[in-house]
């Protein structure tokens, strides 16, 4: 169960979004992918998920590529969209019902899995409840359970706990380090000490570049925090853009 893509890029206009880059997640990992606003990080994921094609580069997932062999990479794949939305006027069993028939799980196959996934996210309290109806909170934990109602391998999860109140994050953090023993997930935050948490591995991105990466331990201040050497990166590559002009 793995994640490899090399030198990914996409442009839109003039904007370079991805550059160049490489990466490696593999099983049993969570791997957090950091960055500000506009560092690329949503792109490159849309990308490793086949929903965008790159200008150059290709990825695998579990061998198969997203370029040449998307439909059998995405079985693969479970996806949570930044900031997803949608559906509004299907009912959480019918969106659950919806997503697990357009990934072939129909009938009583289906059911248990719906089952399984609305039992281990406590969403049986919004079943009849239109998404569009639903708080932020829960409608982020209807659609973390459609990534999951397949129990597919390979996770990726753009700000997985936006929205959720303290509970809910607490909630979906744990959930989602007890899967991680068996899966690849491949996450991005903007909350650093989701990432100290969570995450095995880190890797930081500015305009569209991989700054650094390796084990969350490596990256950690004397006090245990993300925040020092995320900050001067960030700074390092500001500083770099400006002089190159």
């Amino acid at each position: 169960m793995t994640i490899n893509a090399r030198l990914l890029n996409k442009t839109f206009g003039s904007k370079k979004a991805v550059v160049d880059l490489s990466l490696t997640v593999g099983s049993g990992e969570i791997v957090g992918l950091l960055g500000a606003n506009g560092a690329g990080k949503s792109t490159l994921i849309k990308m490793l998920t086949g929903t965008l094609t790159p200008d150059a580069g290709d990825a695998e997932v579990n061998g198969h590529s997203v370029v040449t062999d998307r439909i059998h990479a995405q079985t693969q794949i479970g996806y949570l969209p930044e900031s997803a939305g949608g559906f509004g006027e299907l009912h959480v069993l019918e969106f659950l019902r919806f997503v697990a028939n357009a990934k072939g799980l129909f009938s009583l196959e289906a059911e248990k899995a719906i089952d399984r996934i609305v039992d281990a996210l406590s969403l049986a309290e919004v079943l009849t409840t239109q998404l569009g109806q639903l708080s932020k909170g829960w409608r982020q934990r209807a659609w973390v359970a459609q990534t999951l109602v397949t129990d597919p391998p390979v996770l990726f999860l753009d700000e997985p706990t936006d929205g959720l109140d303290p509970i809910q994050k607490s909630s979906i953090r744990a959930f989602l380090m007890d899967m991680a023993v068996n899966k690849t997930i491949l996450m991005s935050t903007h909350i650093l000490e989701e990432a100290e948490l969570m995450c095995k591995r880190v890797i930081i991105m500015d305009r569209g570049q991989i700054l650094g990466s390796g084990p969350t331990v490596d990256f950690l201040s004397e006090k245990g925090r993300l925040e020092p050497k995320v900050k001067m990166l960030l700074s390092a590559s500001e500083e770099k853009a400006s002089v190159d002009g």
